[in-house]
């Protein structure tokens, strides 16, 4: 019950985490000599360790709205590490530049599993977190990249997508995938079309990922940014909020942890 108040809270009211036992704290780590700044969260007040999430931008870079994520996670019972996949936290404030740095990444496969590689140790050696139990969940460019990470065969107990590309060149290898996955899209998303959806349905049955994908009618890209609606309009790109598909995939989201790792407190 305390992460479904915690979550009408910060998600349909619009204020911040103000519970005093949710901790939230810059970290500083590295990849192959770039430093990476990511953002973690926990509750202290839970005593011994507990899984860990870790949580992949949109393309506009490790921002606010992450964090807010990881405070969300946090206060349901998680670690969370919001993460930086462009380096020295950079972030952009058009989608020219935004493009640029996701395509820097996404196009390059070793940048981009080193980077999430080192996220994820930095993650896994914080004395809240149990060993073995992380999974990733992204938005837009972070949930393709997770899912390209489940496809490397990461050592992840599950990763959820939402709003994120389903194509890839390195489709999912039978007896490859350890994680579990779950995807969130928008059926009526331009930039997620309904053949890539059928496509990734195609790969992940190939290759005997245990799946699960949620489309939902009439919504677009980036249906879970409250800011989505002010970008659309400020950019011209067909983005929207939709406020029961972010709830409702939040609410998949909650049952899916506790699938991967059991309730928490």
């Amino acid at each position: 019950m305390r992460h479904i108040l915690l979550l009408l809270a910060t998600m349909i009211l619009g204020i911040s985490v103000a519970q005093a036992k949710v901790i939230g704290k810059e970290v500083t780590y590295a990849a192959n000599g770039v430093n990476m700044k990511g953002y973690l969260a926990y509750d202290k007040d839970i005593k011994g360790k507990r899984p860990g999430v870790l949580v992949v931008h949109e393309w506009w870079g490790h921002n606010q709205y992450a964090r807010k994520r990881a405070l969300l996670l946090a206060g349901m019972g998680y670690t969370a590490l919001a993460v930086d996949m462009y380096g020295d936290g950079k972030t952009a404030d058009h989608p020219d530049t935004a493009g640029k740095f996701a395509a820097e990444v996404s196009k390059n496969m070793p940048v981009a599993k080193a980077r999430f590689e080192a996220a994820m140790k930095t993650l896994a050696k914080q004395a809240t977190v149990a060993p073995g139990q992380i999974a990733a969940i992204g938005y837009c460019f972070g949930g393709g990249v997770v899912l390209n990470m489940a496809r490397a065969g990461e050592d992840l107990k599950g990763v959820a997508s939402f709003h994120g590309p389903l194509a890839t060149d390195t489709p999912a290898e039978k007896g490859k995938v350890k994680a579990k996955v779950a995807v969130f899209t928008g059926a009526d998303d331009p930039m997620v079309p309904k053949a890539q959806v059928e496509a990734f349905s195609k790969e992940m049955d190939a290759a005997g990922v245990s799946y699960t994908l949620t489309s939902y009618p009439g919504v677009k890209h980036s249906f879970t940014n409250p800011a989505a609606d002010e970008l659309a309009a400020k950019f011209k790109l067909p983005l929207a909020y939709n406020a029961d598909a972010d709830q409702d995939s939040w609410k998949q989201l909650d049952a899916f942890l506790v699938s991967l790792f059991g309730p928490r407190e």
